[in-house]
């Protein structure tokens, strides 16, 4: 293999980009893997059955201390009630958290909760969960998920259910982790001010779980960018690194509502199709070469997934294998978008 090729794929994977300000560390919340239980109590059946974006008193118990918050719903497609049974959070923390704990420097915090009330249904959610921890392997300009074991109560306290959730990294930590700063920009992005390594990489990502449900260059319509991304940047004037998130309509998780866009030339969602830019083909070869002796390391993240059952984890690494087999072929990068 080219020696020039393997010194800048390993350079593109593991690297952050050139920043302009210090690294941060991570925030108390996303310093470790390591699940953790939480009690909220609040107005539950009002947040199941009214999915105004309006935010509800609520209190958080984690380790012993009680955080006043408020739950907002939020999404899109899993906010329809023809969806998912409960929507997605967004948990505020109405007073600043106690200094050393574990909710310390957070305000602003999405959950991913369950869609459904089947049991079985939390193997998707932790799929999802998975999925940010296969982004982590390939780069630290990404976002970072914790597992929480979740009791909701309602007002009065009485139980309404336990299950598996995951809260994701405020984007404004992601950039300062990465010594870089949240950039804000209109509703198409030009390609030219996309970091081509950066690019590349979402792409291959988003390959590797079988997602489309995304853009690193637009927003739906009346929004800025992007779709399922947020842009960051090391310097004023300097080149975008798209983060990509929400990920529960890719073929790893395969949940029951995903469906391919229009104009994608796929029949499932389990089914892939490369959607990196042509332009960038000299990046994604690169990655791919640096990706390709990790397979190990991929395939068997899913084992260390608590709650994830056997046979999804085996499921999940036979689909990641094929995400492999496609990068060794050489099939993976035969096709591009101009």
């Amino acid at each position: 293999m080219n020696k020039w090729i393997c010194a800048v794929a390993a350079l593109a994977l593991a690297a952050p980009a050139a920043s302009a300000k210090e690294p941060k560390p991570p925030t108390p919340l996303f310093a470790s893997d390591a699940p953790i239980h939480v009690t909220i109590q609040g107005p539950m059946n009002s947040l199941a059955s009214n999915r105004a974006a309006t935010p509800r008193p609520a209190t958080m118990t984690v380790d012993g201390v009680t955080y006043p918050i408020t739950l907002t719903p939020r999404g899109i497609t899993r906010l329809s009630k023809d969806t998912c049974e409960f929507p997605p959070l967004r948990v505020d923390l109405t007073q600043p958290a106690p200094p050393g704990s574990l909710f310390d420097h957070q305000k602003h915090l999405k959950l991913t909760v369950f869609c459904k009330r089947s049991p079985a249904f939390q193997q998707k959610v932790l799929l999802e969960y998975a999925a940010y921890r296969l982004y982590n392997l390939m780069t630290p300009e990404s976002f970072r998920a914790r597992l929480a074991n979740i009791d909701y109560l309602d007002e009065t306290g009485r139980p309404y259910i336990s299950r598996a959730g995951f809260f994701v990294e405020d984007f404004g930590d992601v950039a300062k982790r990465n010594g870089m700063s949240q950039a804000h920009m209109g509703a198409v992005v030009p390609l030219g001010q996309i970091d081509p390594t950066a690019a590349a990489r979402f792409a291959i990502f988003e390959d590797m779980i079988s997602n489309y449900d995304w853009s690193m260059r637009a927003g739906p319509k009346g929004t800025e960018c992007c779709h399922n991304a947020r842009l960051m940047t090391g310097a004023p004037g300097g080149l975008l690194t798209p983060v990509p998130y929400d990920f529960d309509y890719s073929g790893l998780v395969d949940a029951p509502y995903a469906i391919p866009p229009e104009g994608i030339p796929v029949n499932d969602v389990r089914q892939r199709d490369y959607r990196g830019y042509c332009a960038h083909q000299t990046q994604a070869r690169a990655i791919a070469a640096q990706l390709s002796p990790r397979r190990a390391e991929f395939t068997g993240l899913f084992a260390s997934i608590p709650g994830l059952d056997p046979r999804e984890q085996a499921k999940a690494a036979s689909f990641i294998q094929g995400f492999f087999a496609d990068l060794d072929s050489g099939r993976l990068l035969k096709s591009c978008v101009s």
